[in-house]
């Protein structure tokens, strides 16, 4: 992939609470992934449209908040920055520098800046390595610690994420779901990133587990001024813990602004209808339910214009043809919609 040009700067959201230059900025970012052909010879070459010219930026100690269905593509986008798996377009800077023109070395060098914490505390974990293997092994590759140094490193990260130094000699399916997460955040810690990708970390954790972890992962950002890209689709989580929220619908960001801006102003017909399914214990201010008819369509064969025109309630002919642009109005509030387009 050859490095990005110069991107135009109305084409990202503006963070308008920022100051400074953004420790992770996406400009133009796609993926595409191959799914075969037509299967006719010299038939049509498939393709599954992951993620589509996504631009972001995320302020050093802030949290993202990135919501959307299941296939929406937030994970391949996570991945994307982490530079798990490359782009098919556009590029992606860490702290000012383009990931996609570092050699080798350079990139193995700042990884250790880039971690990710997994979905499933029970997949995530080998089942054959003790907990002091799986939080040492990266202390053990960039050459961290030694010996005694290491041991200590590693009793001091299970004691940062509430576990005591007898879990490491222990194996995973002896710890509960909860606590497997901790040992999850303990080797992503283990390295002293400044940048987590937290891929629907609390998901698979009871509710009241959920809390726990949550609070556990704000401690943690004050006290090592962590910076979190948090991945979800229950937008109650994604409220308590985020600064600004962005919106993904079919690959593509819809809407993207502060957190109370989201949840008290929604412009995008998407976010209006994701925020009315929040669940209310009040009788009282239970929000109309916005139902959307079918389901989201394929990534190999998105609509055209809009692409969630066949799903909205108050798409008009445009929307048909028309693909809208990300727009950002007053407060850096950003939406692409023709209806209802940024103020």
């Amino acid at each position: 992939m050859s490095p990005a040009s110069a991107p135009d700067a109305a084409a990202i959201p503006v963070n308008t609470a920022a100051t400074g230059a953004p420790l992770v900025r996406v400009v133009d970012l796609s993926k595409e992934f191959p799914a075969g052909s037509t299967g006719i010879v010299g038939g049509t070459k498939l393709s599954i449209k992951a993620v589509t010219g996504v631009n972001l930026e995320i302020e050093p100690g802030e949290t993202l908040g990135l919501v959307g269905e299941s296939g929406s593509g937030k994970s391949t986008l996570g991945r994307l920055i982490l530079k798990l798996i490359e782009p098919t377009a556009g590029a992606v800077y860490f702290d000012g520098r383009d990931l996609s023109t570092l050699g080798r070395a350079e990139l193995r060098t700042l990884r250790r800046q880039m971690q990710l914490v997994f979905q499933d505390p029970y997949a995530s974990l080998n089942p054959r390595m003790r907990v002091r293997s799986i939080v040492g092994e990266g202390i053990e590759i960039h050459k961290l610690a030694r010996g005694r140094e290491k041991e200590a490193r590693i009793a001091e990260l299970l004691a940062m994420v509430g576990m005591s130094a007898d879990a490491m000699d222990r194996l995973p399916h002896e710890f509960s779901g909860g606590q497997r997460q901790r040992i999850g955040i303990a080797r992503a810690l283990a390295v002293n990133p400044r940048f987590l990708v937290l891929d629907e970390p609390v998901s698979a954790l009871d509710v009241s587990i959920q809390a726990q972890i949550i609070n556990l992962l704000q401690d943690l950002q004050e006290k090592l001024k962590l910076t979190y890209l948090f991945i979800a689709h229950d937008l109650r989580v994604v409220e308590h813990i985020s600064n600004r929220v962005a919106i993904m619908y079919l690959g593509k960001i819809v809407e993207i602004a502060s957190r109370d801006e989201i949840y008290q102003n929604p412009r995008h017909p998407y976010t209006r209808a994701l925020l009315s399914a929040i669940p209310s214990i009040d009788p009282a201010h239970r929000p109309e339910r916005i139902k959307l008819p079918g389901e989201m369509p394929s990534p190999m064969n998105p609509p055209s214009g809009c692409a969630f025109h066949p799903r909205c309630p108050y798409a008009k002919d445009v929307c048909d043809s028309v693909e809208p642009k990300l727009e950002t109005g007053r407060g850096g509030h950003a939406v692409a919609c023709h209806v209802f387009p940024a103020a």
